[in-house]
């Protein structure tokens, strides 16, 4: 089910996730890694080691709800160093599935002149 993810709490584990894990091991990282609650409602986003593969775990009423993206070319954007769940806008969501480095976006380039 598609639904509006811009009322959802969303949440980016940093550093790389084992996506061999499914629902079960995901929502123990969610609960004993993050400290969240994998019920809650939010979506949970996990990136796999060569940044190719990118998992969402939402809890829907009554279930979980498991989406994987792979690209085939590129590498998503992802935060390498593990720590704290970071919190992003449905916005950010939309760039990361795209591709857009938002991560980054905020900082000035430097130019050298000589």
């Amino acid at each position: 089910m598609i639904q509006d993810w811009t009322n959802l709490r969303i949440f980016v584990r940093p550093g790389w996730t084992d996506m061999r894990k499914q629902i079960d091991g995901l929502a123990a990282l969610v609960r004993d890694g993050l400290g969240q609650n994998p019920l809650d409602g939010s979506l949970y986003l996990f990136c796999g080691m060569g940044g190719r593969r990118l998992k969402v775990l939402h809890w829907d009423r009554n279930g979980f709800c498991l989406w994987m993206k792979r690209l085939e070319e590129d590498r998503f954007p992802w935060p390498e160093m593990a720590g704290e769940a970071r919190n992003i806008s449905s916005g950010q969501l939309t760039m990361l599935l795209d591709g857009i480095d938002f991560w980054h976006a905020h900082q000035k380039r430097q130019y050298k002149f000589l």
